[in-house]
């Protein structure tokens, strides 16, 4: 497979100490030569700010012809709640056309959207999580892009999650809409250096025309802590939840809620079932960014880590004791077999797990369930951590 992958590594020899992190759309000398007499479509949401003003107004104000935005899941402005369709539209203030790629039918885009535009502008913030969907848009776009002879710019942003990896590597055959790539839970890794191996391992159905290009950050590395200047999505609204994320998602695939619904989502967990363990309390309710929540109107027992420190839940990492803990009270009391949610997939074509598809392996429920400790789950992928961060090196763009 030919393919074509160009970045600019100006300034990545060396970190400047206590320099502020420059994102890849601050760098805009960069990449605004490579738009000249181009017409440009973005993907991005409400994260692609320079500053305090958004990428397209930029764009708009040196001249540029945009003539086509993609909307990713929670949609152009990042106010959708997670799952809910993205229908297309047009925005307001400028009146070019919102491509939706979250409105339950469309994956690839149609020819008509793609003939709009000559070159793909992708500037988003991702979390480095491989069940948060933006990077799963992006392997789409990509593809779709090989597939008509467009070009891709990637603006890269650092990763708040990227100075460890973690987790069970995604089993493809569970491959899902929370999980495209064999990857680790926590990869560890920028939008720009995922998409280059992606690319590269040959991850990705390309045609033998791609020319992708990474405009990198500046003055940062994969031990940054990189505070984000604006919420990722809806209930992502800060740091700490950001950090706990890999830890409380799985919970998604069970009946315990992880605070959707209420003040502090991805901040806590709980369930009537954890009444008598656990003092803390909340009941969740319907909110803009959470339709009927999950245990929507019940109170829910659990754990609160809002007021927890939030340096020390980065270093704490992914910890799977929580999801461990809370079945084992639910087997005590019988419940065990409520924990887990089930549903009828039409992709699979049977019955499935959904925490398998977030966990990207049965193995890791299937261990839960034989009484098997957070700590012996944790030893059972260390081999594939270790073989993914090698495999995963030739394509770094910063320092580990």
């Amino acid at each position: 497979m030919l393919f074509i992958i160009v970045c600019f590594l100006l300034g990545q020899s060396t970190l400047a100490i206590g320099a502020a992190v420059i994102p890849g759309d601050a760098r805009s000398e960069e990449y605004l030569p490579l738009l000249a007499g181009k017409r440009v479509a973005l993907f991005c949401n409400h994260t692609a700010k320079i500053g305090e003003e958004h990428l397209l107004d930029l764009l708009l104000k040196d001249g540029q012809q945009v003539t086509a935005l993609f909307s990713p899941e929670h949609g152009i402005r990042g106010d959708i709640p997670a799952g809910d369709s993205v229908d297309s539209s047009t925005d307001s203030k400028t009146g070019i056309p919102i491509l939706s790629l979250y409105n339950g039918d469309t994956v690839i885009p149609a020819e008509k959207d793609m003939s709009k535009f000559d070159v793909l502008v992708i500037d988003i913030q991702d979390v480095g999580l491989r069940y948060y969907t933006y990077y799963i848009t992006v392997c789409d776009l990509i593809e779709a892009c090989s597939i008509y002879d467009k070009a891709v710019i990637l603006l890269d942003r650092p990763n708040p999650n990227g100075h460890y990896v973690e987790g069970p590597l995604l089993d493809m055959s569970l491959r899902s809409h929370v999980g495209r790539l064999p990857i680790p839970t926590v990869h560890g890794m920028t939008l720009g250096e995922l998409m280059n191996m992606a690319i590269g391992e040959g991850w990705l159905n390309l045609s033998n025309k791609l020319k992708f290009t990474v405009i990198p950050c500046l003055n940062y590395n994969h031990r940054t802590a990189y505070t984000l200047p604006v919420p990722p999505s809806p209930n992502l609204p800060n740091m700490k939840s950001i950090y706990l994320y890999a830890s409380l998602c799985p919970f998604e695939g069970t009946t315990v809620s992880v605070g959707r619904g209420t003040e502090h989502p991805f901040q806590c967990f709980g369930a009537p079932e954890l009444q008598g363990k656990y003092g803390y309390s909340f009941t969740p309710t319907s909110i803009k960014a959470a339709h009927s929540p999950l245990r929507e109107g019940e109170v829910c027992y659990g754990v609160d880590f809002s007021q927890e420190n939030e340096l020390k839940l980065r270093a704490k990492g992914m910890d799977l004791s929580y999801v461990v803990e809370a079945y084992k009270i639910f087997h005590r009391q019988g419940a065990g077999e409520k924990f887990f949610m089930k549903f009828n997939s039409k992709r699979f074509g049977r019955e499935m797990v959904y925490f398998d598809l977030l966990m990207g392996q049965t193995y890791v429920r299937e261990a839960i369930m034989a009484g098997k400790s957070a700590q012996e789950i944790s030893a059972m992928w260390q081999d594939d951590v270790k073989r993914f961060k090698e495999q995963r090196r030739p394509y770094l763009l910063y320092a580990e």
